[in-house]
């Protein structure tokens, strides 16, 4: 039930202004900490991947299946808030996840660093995240959500813009154990702060659904991992070497068979609703014009913010060869757009159409992309990713400042922690697929564009070309100039064949991150086309059973 400008009947909200931050203080650093994971090592692979005895492609496994674990339990993990409470959930998830750092901090090898990393966090994250959704809707009336939840989605995003500066630092001046071991910090403040969290009294005890739960991790889990072993295999066709089926890439495969499950999965609960027993999630939601509405403007927003997240530091890094800390500090003037968004336009602008909002927050997205498109160029320097990122965190900013409060509104406040399972399961996904399309359409393009000017090169003899093109067809590698002269060294090629590799090489990468940068902003185009189901007004909270 809802009692007084929609807190949960049974729970009180904080009395004071001082306690409503620290309560908002709590949930953020909650989300700041579960997406600071996603960022802060990709920029200290090579380090951790030697300090541990593995290589970049263990890494790079043990990052993937953290992804999937988050993936997997997700969506039980917003029923579990339901069966023993969003708070106790919020916590025992803050503990496990504190575990997990101090077990990835002190880890000596691969196998203990999976443990923590992967399991043990990606656990965590299924349990805190679904509860934050619900504990802002406990703690908050209608009128103030939107900020809550705009400021709680900017700390996420905020995490995965400072994430390479902190790894950076970190990786060069200390270790990258020390950004596990502040983790550990962090929840513990975390812990000592939740005692000003309300929470609502669970009423009915639910019984949880362990066959939806099975096949809703399975159906997640099998399309997450197709979609992120897409750059390796290939989207459709196979790649040489890479495993597929009647001629067909497996990762085609692996996405069907996870979304067949998925309508098993939908099918079962509504079976159980015909029975009229508990559902994991109840399939009514997903007829709620409002609530999809919202997930799917989550979804766009997630994997245009973080194709742009892959594609930025690639070009600061790799392309102008800027040290992680330098490229860290050119992505900062994202964030200052990003949490003035977030925080002034609920302020400033309590009653403003959250559908006029997020459609100008998809547009900053898409000049954005655009602008970006535009100024990369060969003599470009870094400072030209400054305005096209302010605009793009203006976007991001905007769509945090409205989304939360327009999933949450659309249900009753007991179905609030459910919402949030089915919220960051989609948002996984969104993420997900930004990365990996963006990820496969730049190597494509970088592939393409190499061929073809190895191919039009007159300096170079045809039997050359015809070996290198069969060798690149296959894919080229991301290389900085450093990188590629370092091979051609190796390979003991001629200064006029290097020189032309060389140029080749800078005018392929351009390409390839300006093709990265056109999918997303066609994909933010196309979310244009799904605002149309974002309310006109300032949501109220929804009533019980309505």
């Amino acid at each position: 039930m809802t009692s007084g400008a929609g807190t949960p009947a049974g729970s009180a909200a904080p009395a004071g202004a001082a306690s409503s931050r620290v309560v908002l203080l709590t949930l953020a650093s909650g989300q700041f900490l579960m997406a600071l994971d996603s960022s802060v090592m990709n920029v200290s692979i090579a380090t951790v991947a030697e300090d541990v005895g593995t290589t970049v492609t263990g890494i790079q496994g043990a990052i993937t299946a953290y992804t999937l674990v988050m993936a997997m339990f997700m969506i039980p993990g917003g029923k579990v808030g339901a069966l023993i409470g969003r708070k106790r959930a919020f916590l025992i998830g803050c503990v496990i996840y504190g575990c997990g750092s101090l077990i990835t901090a002190l880890a000596p090898n691969l196998t203990v660093l999976m443990l923590g990393w992967s399991f043990l966090e990606g656990v965590g994250a299924a349990l805190i995240l679904p509860a934050i959704v619900a504990l802002v809707a406990g703690n908050f009336p209608t009128e103030r959500r939107p900020a809550a939840y705009g400021l709680v989605a900017a700390a996420a995003a905020v995490a995965i813009a400072v994430g390479p500066l902190v790894g950076g630092i970190a990786t060069t001046y200390f270790s990258w154990r020390w950004v596990f071991a502040g983790e550990v910090l962090i929840v513990l403040g975390i812990l000592v702060l939740s005692r000003r969290v309300a929470d609502a009294p669970v009423e009915t005890r639910p019984r949880i659904d362990l066959v939806g739960a099975v096949i809703s991790a399975l159906g997640l889990g099998i399309f997450v991992y197709g979609v992120l072993r897409s750059s390796e295999w290939g989207w459709f066709l196979p790649k040489p070497g890479a495993p597929a089926w009647l001629g067909i890439s497996l990762v085609v495969w692996l996405m069907l068979a996870g979304l067949f499950l998925l309508w098993l999965f939908l099918r079962w609960e509504a079976r159980l609703v015909e029975r009229h027993k508990e559902p994991l999630v109840d399939p009514e939601l997903l007829r709620n014009r409002q609530l999809t509405g919202g997930l799917t403007m989550f979804f766009f927003q997630y994997l245009v913010q973080m194709g742009v997240f892959f594609v930025v530091p690639l070009y600061l890094s790799v392309a102008l060869g800027l040290s992680a800390v330098k490229t860290g500090v050119y992505i900062l003037p994202l964030s200052l757009t990003l949490l003035a968004a977030a925080v002034l336009i609920p302020r400033f602008l309590p009653d403003a159409s959250p559908r006029r909002v997020v459609r100008l927050g998809v547009l900053a997205l898409l000049v954005g992309a655009v602008a970006l498109m535009a100024a990369l160029d060969t003599d470009a320097g870094p400072e030209i990713v400054t305005v096209p990122l302010l605009l793009i965190g203006l976007g991001m900013g905007a769509l945090a400042s409205q989304l939360g409060a327009v999933t949450v509104s659309a249900v009753p406040d007991e179905q609030s922690s459910e919402v949030g399972g089915v919220q960051n399961a989609v948002t996984n996904l969104g993420a997900s697929i930004g990365t990996a399309l963006a990820g496969s359409i730049m190597i494509a393009a970088l592939t393409a564009s190499f061929v073809t000017t190895v191919e039009q090169n007159q300096a170079i003899p045809s039997e050359v070309k015809s070996q290198a093109t069969v060798k690149l067809e296959s894919g080229v590698p991301f290389m900085s100039d450093a990188q590629l002269q370092t091979a051609l060294d190796e390979a003991g090629t001629s200064p006029e064949l290097a020189s032309a590799a060389l140029d080749a090489n800078a005018e392929a990468r351009l390409d390839g991150l300006r093709a990265a940068l056109a999918i997303l902003a066609f994909a933010a185009l196309i979310a244009l086309f799904f605002t149309q189901r974002i309310p006109t007004t300032q949501p109220l909270a929804a009533k019980s059973g309505g």
